[in-house]
């Protein structure tokens, strides 16, 4: 019985995978494999697109550098995004490499673009800043 068994499951098996059993035992009969059909293959080229050209990207929207030089930190920072400018960085100014953690004890007292300068609203702006005592 166990003979039988495990000679159907082998059968069962390689006919699942496509692949005829590599003996058979006397009175069994091997199951050919089914048959598959292929998907038919497309041999016509797709058609042309009629689609117009693209139409030019709109122009970069700009914003106008505010003046913050002087400001606490925050609200130079707030300043600066009110005028549509959100890439904004910052440095301490000392040299000593500080983080500007709490922006209400330091004090911004340069930006690496001049005020009034008309520039993309994606342009990254420094601001460096000085801690208040």
């Amino acid at each position: 019985m166990r003979i039988a068994v495990a000679v159907l499951l082998l059968l069962l098996t390689a006919t699942a995978c496509g692949t005829p059993p590599s003996s058979t035992t006397a009175g069994s009969t091997p199951t050919p494999p089914a048959a598959t059909t292929a998907a038919p293959i497309q041999t016509t080229a797709p058609a042309a697109s009629t689609t117009a050209a693209p139409a030019p990207a709109p122009a970069a929207k700009t914003c106008t550098v505010p003046n913050v030089v002087g400001m606490i930190h925050q609200t130079a920072q707030d300043t600066m995004q009110k005028a549509g400018l959100f890439f904004l960085t910052e440095e301490d100014a000392s040299g000593q490499g500080r983080l500007l953690i709490n922006d209400r004890n330091w004090k911004t007292t340069k930006q690496n673009v001049a005020a009034g300068t008309i520039v993309d609203c994606n342009t990254k702006i420094l601001l460096s800043a000085e801690k208040i005592d």
